[in-house]
């Protein structure tokens, strides 16, 4: 925990600065939007924090106070809703408000905020802008690696429940490590995974069975699994119809339901993959901008800048996130056991403890495959990722702790 006795020490008493705090109600000259002008951002109601963090934020709001020689009265606890350029908003009990970061939480560790991240923010009387005194304890951390051997970890959002994996169909078949990939860095980070078909229009039926026979054998047959097209012509109902054949829900209620109210989810794909026109199917109109794709390598152009929370009609709240050019994995182990579990179990039962499970004797992973246990395809994707993770581990300086 961070030493609130520092916050004593900060500018105007831990007081945000009233020249900064002009840009909370209505835009400003560094180009925030107005608060005002936010559509679709949750309710303070429509969140909720954990037991744990509830108890945290009880302490840590009575110790700032008694630190800060303030009223209780000012300590509000909030739940971040959207970042522009770090920028945060906060939504509380009673206010909807941009907050900057107290002098002792910007030099501590584990500063960073992320969307979804629960805080104790000070709310003094005739200041619009909040100053955020700590980040509650996390429940999930959806994070990535960023940064090559130098770099550090990304959280993405905070206290999510499920990934919403985003996959745009096409001619060919989809790529089964990056399905995988997205799933384990969503069970390591603590929450659940669930992979979303977008632009099913686009696969002709004999492509569109093999990437729904890829889901279901890498992920398994219980690996939550929706279809969407946000076409309106023959190919789609072709693929609705598909769909239904194999026994795959279908459209944007099926999604819906995959975020049920009280739940928080965040939408990750590649850039083009189709998250903000299923975001905008789901919210009922066009709120967030789509953009083309290009056709030299159907890869999309970024659409979503800041990262939001928008509240669903009928629904949860989603964490819309800008759209992933790389989505390394690096210490994400526990992951890869989550997914693969029969898998890591063998592993440990290798007789070289750096076994690659790719040629060595004595593996138990291949004599899993030898014997049917595993597909191809399973194992293809456990080993791929496993290389990758032993890679990153080597690559990375010796002082960095992932």
């Amino acid at each position: 925990m961070h030493n609130l006795a520092a916050a004593k020490r900060t500018s105007r008493k831990g007081r945000p600065s009233k020249a900064r705090a002009a840009h909370g109600a209505g835009g400003s000259a560094e180009g925030l939007p107005a608060l005002s002008s936010l559509a679709d951002l949750p309710t303070f109601s429509e969140l909720a924090p954990s037991e744990r963090q509830k108890s945290a934020f009880g302490k840590a709001a009575a110790d700032a106070a008694a630190a800060l020689g303030c009223d209780v009265s000012e300590m509000a606890l909030g739940c971040v809703v959207r970042l522009d350029r770090g920028f945060p908003a906060v939504v509380s009990e009673d206010a909807l408000f941009r907050a900057e970061f107290s002098a002792h939480l910007t030099k501590g560790e584990n500063s960073r905020v992320a969307v979804g991240d629960w805080v104790l923010a000070r709310l003094p009387a005739g200041h619009d802008m909040g100053l955020i005194l700590q980040i509650l304890p996390r429940e999930s951390d959806i994070a990535r690696w960023r940064g090559g051997a130098r770099g550090e970890k990304q959280t993405l959002a905070a206290n999510v429940d499920t990934v919403l994996v985003v996959q745009q169909l096409g001619a060919q078949p989809i790529s089964c490590e990056r399905v995988a990939r997205s799933a384990v860095i969503a069970r390591d980070c603590g929450a659940k995974a669930a992979i979303v078909f977008t632009k099913a229009d686009r696969a002709p039926s004999d492509v569109l069975k093999e990437d729904v026979a890829i889901v279901r054998d890498v992920l398994g047959e219980e690996s939550p699994l929706v279809m969407t097209s946000s076409a309106h012509d023959e190919k789609a109902a072709r693929a609705e119809s598909d769909a239904s054949g194999l026994g795959v829900p279908w459209g944007s209620d099926s999604v819906r339901a995959l975020v049920p109210t009280g739940q928080v989810a965040i939408v990750l794909g590649e850039s083009g993959a189709g998250k903000s026109t299923l975001l905008n199917t789901l919210l009922g109109k066009d709120v967030l901008k789509t953009g083309a794709v290009r056709g030299s390598d159907d890869a999309g152009r970024h659409t979503t800048v800041a990262r939001r929370m928008v509240s669903v009609p009928g629904g949860g709240v989603i964490v819309d996130e800008p759209g992933l050019r790389s989505l390394p994995i690096v210490g994400h182990e526990r992951g890869l056991a989550a997914v693969f579990p029969e898998i890591a179990g063998a592993a440990q039962g290798c007789r070289f403890r750096d076994c690659t499970h790719t040629r060595e004797p004595g593996c138990q992973v291949l004599e899993l495959l030898a014997s049917g246990t595993i597909s191809k395809r399973r194992y293809d994707a456990y080993v791929a990722l496993a290389a990758e993770m032993r890679e990153s581990a080597r690559s990375l300086d010796p002082d960095v702790v992932i």
